[in-house]
């Protein structure tokens, strides 16, 4: 066995250090896009026993009137992309092309997007169980220009 130099400790203890500097700052004032140096929140709350759950999906409106699904087999976007980025969609509706532009690049023939929203649907809850019972709230809408 080979021991290390003096310089090599040096650097591997400034590295610890740093990586626990990190960490604790993470900690006290990170979010979710910090991990692995913030906290991870998603699985360390949850909500309280009465209160309804959400799910939130996408879905658009059709030339025809159909609606459909935009999930990411139909788009190529991931739920977690779109509930990450729902107070930008929120603020700003028009980002919500960008979701009909990925339908259509994927459904060439398909008939054309002329609305696409987020809708949560919120699942009744009562003493941690669910009820059978939901409301859909929608939450943005976008109408391709005319």
């Amino acid at each position: 066995m080979e021991n290390l130099t003096t310089r090599g400790r040096v650097t591997r203890l400034g590295a610890t250090a740093l990586g626990a500097v990190l960490l604790l700052v993470g900690t006290l004032w990170g979010s979710d896009d910090d991990f692995p140096f913030g906290p991870f929140r998603m699985y360390s709350t949850s909500n309280p026993p009465n209160a309804p759950a959400p799910d939130t999906r996408v879905e658009g409106v059709s030339s025809t009137g159909a609606v459909i699904d935009l999930g990411q087999e139909a788009t190529g976007i991931r739920r977690a992309e779109i509930e990450g980025q729902q107070n930008r969609y929120a603020a700003e509706p028009a980002l919500l092309a960008e979701v009909a532009d990925a339908y259509a690049e994927r459904h060439p023939d398909a008939t054309t997007l002329v609305e696409v929203r987020i809708v949560i649907r919120w699942h009744g809850i009562r003493a941690g169980r669910p009820t059978g019972k939901h409301t859909d709230e929608t939450i943005v809408r976008w109408q391709a220009p005319r």
